[in-house]
């Protein structure tokens, strides 16, 4: 109970601090492209952090090792974990269970529709989830699916942050959760909230049913970040420029079509 109260105390520390940041910081022009997702590593001194069409990155060092550290936990534990997952449950059911874990993410998805003012998307996602709660058996099967052409689809705190211009901040990489930003480590925050997962009780069966879910969702996607290790000539820079071209095709609402992140098919 402890560690809850002091989570949810960063996290509203977080929110109030985050306008301040905000007034601070440079506003993006609105016309500005999406750039390709390059791997090269940027011109200029070994002290330049700004990168053009990119993030800032003033915390390198420490986001170059929790790289590493996540990297070696994709290897070392996750990956043989869910490859001994795959052995025992078949695609199948970890297809059932990735819609069901969607299915039950609808608050984040809805609040941030009415907060973007996306109201028809609202409405199009509480239709989506009555309909799966019940013809698909607790969201096990997707008779709705996502609709682009409404704006059903993932959306959280960050996206909501970022639509209202506000600037996406520094680079960060967390151990476990990977590479993020200030204004989308605030959005994480606020979607604590919002996911029913986090109102388990007590704490420990909370963080297992998260535990268990992000193995299940990593036994689906075996190969992809291989893949993309692979093809790069320098990972760190190229995970840095896909997350950066990533979020920056929520907020803008194009469509993303580079490395990691893409949303697979549900079925």
């Amino acid at each position: 109970m402890k560690k809850r109260f002091r989570l949810i105390s960063v996290a509203l520390l977080c929110i109030i601090l985050l306008p301040l940041y905000s007034f601070a910081g440079e506003d993006r022009p609105d016309d500005q492209s999406v750039t390709a997702v390059s791997d090269e590593a940027p011109s200029g001194g070994p002290d330049e952090t700004q990168y053009e069409g990119g993030l800032v990155d003033p915390l390198e060092p420490w986001n170059r090792a929790m790289f590493t550290v996540n990297d070696r936990l994709y290897f070392w534990v996750m990956k043989p974990t869910a490859k001994l997952y795959n052995f025992f449950v078949p695609e199948w059911g970890r297809i059932r269970v990735r819609n069901a874990v969607n299915n039950v993410a609808f608050p984040v998805r809805f609040v941030n529709s009415i907060l973007q003012l996306r109201f028809h998307a609202a409405v199009a996602e509480l239709g989506r989830f009555v309909v799966n709660s019940t013809a698909g058996v607790g969201g096990m099967f997707e008779i709705v699916k996502a609709n682009p052409d409404i704006g059903t689809g993932n959306k959280d705190m960050g996206q909501t942050f970022g639509r209202y211009g506000i600037p996406d901040g520094f680079y960060i990489i967390w151990p476990f959760l990977g590479p993020s930003c200030f204004r989308d480590s605030v959005g994480m925050a606020g979607d604590y909230f919002l996911t029913p997962e986090n109102y388990i009780t007590p704490f420990r069966d909370s963080l297992a049913v998260e535990g268990y879910e992000q193995v299940n969702d990593t036994s689906l996607k075996i190969g992809d970040y291989e893949d993309f290790k692979e093809s790069a000539v320098e990972p760190y820079i190229a995970m840095r420029n896909a997350y950066y071209q990533y979020r920056r095709s929520k907020v803008e609402g194009g469509e993303y079509t580079g490395p990691l992140y893409q949303e697979k098919d549900r079925q």
